[in-house]
């Protein structure tokens, strides 16, 4: 298993493609797949699923993620990216190998369980967002769908391990834009300009004071990264602004936050005669954990760490979360080699442990 499952994870990462254009990587999983008893589709374009009939009534689901990132390789491995610009910095690559290393183990005992298994390879995770599309087919209740589960490659946790935790593991996240516009003035007569700096400024830090209000086990992010504003030194600026992001789980927290930075511009608005505009991308929603799943597969497999604390990076994998119960895991690499980094290696070996897991589940799951 360890040599086909390293044959697949290397055979993939030597083409990487990006968001939902990946025809090398479909024809690839589609001509392994075709290999077992069972049945695949295409629900959206270079989208793949096997169904795994076992002629029962209820539906377990597994789910990878396909794309690439627009990053060059540098990583001196014999099996690089012959893609050059494009790069399996963020596991993908494994996580394909994985399911399909699961799909061989599966091909040889599915008929003896009491449901059914999909499995699905999924593009454009890291944009725009593959499984919204893929859940909009209607593909979960064509198969009733039950359950889902997903996994991520994590380079902060030790080789091998896997860990989850129930209700918050990934955050909800979306791109704050924040335009100020106020009146230019030689910076001699101030007052009879509109900073936009100081507007700006003041923005900022009373976002953070609204944020910090919020009780310490409210998980959520409120932080800005960018700021531009003026011209030259001796000039009151017209403009500025800042680019953030709001983070969260629960939407009422996530809509509260929106609420109060509305109320700070209108605030501002008023006090410095400046216009604010606020812009919001939509984001991916929270990955959210179901309890009950989460403590029956904690019972499976005890070896599972628990985290203390949820992650706020976002994945798409909530979008099924959204159409059924699940659960997504992280699988540790060990390496410390941060996700989307040029770096990005791990050893084949704790695709083994991913595969174990997923074996136990879809044998021991009561559903």
């Amino acid at each position: 298993m360890i040599e086909q499952v390293t044959k697949y994870r290397r055979d993939l990462h030597r083409i990487p493609e990006l968001e939902l254009e990946l025809p090398l990587t479909c024809k690839y999983i589609t001509r392994e797949l075709k290999k077992l008893d069972c049945t695949l589709e295409h629900p959206i374009e270079y989208a793949v699923t096997a169904f795994f009939d076992a002629g029962k009534e209820k539906t377990i689901v597994f789910r990878s993620d396909m794309d690439a990132l627009p990053v060059t390789e540098a990583t001196s491995c014999e099996f690089r990216s012959r893609h050059i610009g494009c790069m399996h910095a963020c596991g993908h690559d494994g996580h394909m190998a994985m399911l399909l290393g699961f799909a061989q183990c599966l091909n040889t005992f599915y008929k003896e369980l009491d449901h059914n298994v999909l499995l699905i390879f999924q593009p454009g995770e890291e944009s725009p967002g593959g499984a919204h599309l893929i859940c909009r087919t209607g593909i979960m209740e064509k198969y009733n769908a039950v359950c889902v589960f997903g996994t991520h490659l994590w380079p902060m946790i030790p080789e091998g391990v896997v860990a989850t935790r129930k209700n918050e593991m990934m955050a909800r996240s979306s791109e704050v834009n924040v335009k100020i516009e106020g009146k230019s003035s030689h910076i001699a007569k101030y007052k009879e300009g509109v900073d936009a700096m100081e507007v700006a400024a003041r923005y900022l830090l009373k976002c953070y004071e609204i944020e910090k209000m919020y009780h310490p086990d409210v998980y959520r992010l409120l932080r800005f990264g960018k700021c531009e504003c003026g011209t030259v030194r001796n000039v009151v600026a017209s403009q500025a602004r800042l680019e953030g992001t709001l983070r969260a789980f629960q939407d009422e927290i996530y809509w509260d936050l929106r609420k109060n930075m509305h109320h700070i511009a209108s605030y501002l608005e008023r006090k410095y005669e400046a216009r604010i505009e606020l812009e919001f991308s939509l984001g991916y929603p929270a990955v959210m954990n179901d309890p009950q799943l989460t403590n029956q597969v904690l019972a499976i497999d005890p070896d599972i760490m628990v985290l203390p604390e949820p992650e706020m990076i976002s994945e798409d994998f909530a979008f099924y979360q959204q159409e059924v119960p699940g659960v997504f895991f992280f699988l540790g690499t060990g390496t410390g080699i941060p996700l989307h980094n040029a770096h990005f290696d791990f050893d084949e070996h704790i695709l083994l442990k991913g595969i174990e897991l997923y074996t136990k589940i879809v044998k021991n799951l009561k559903i």
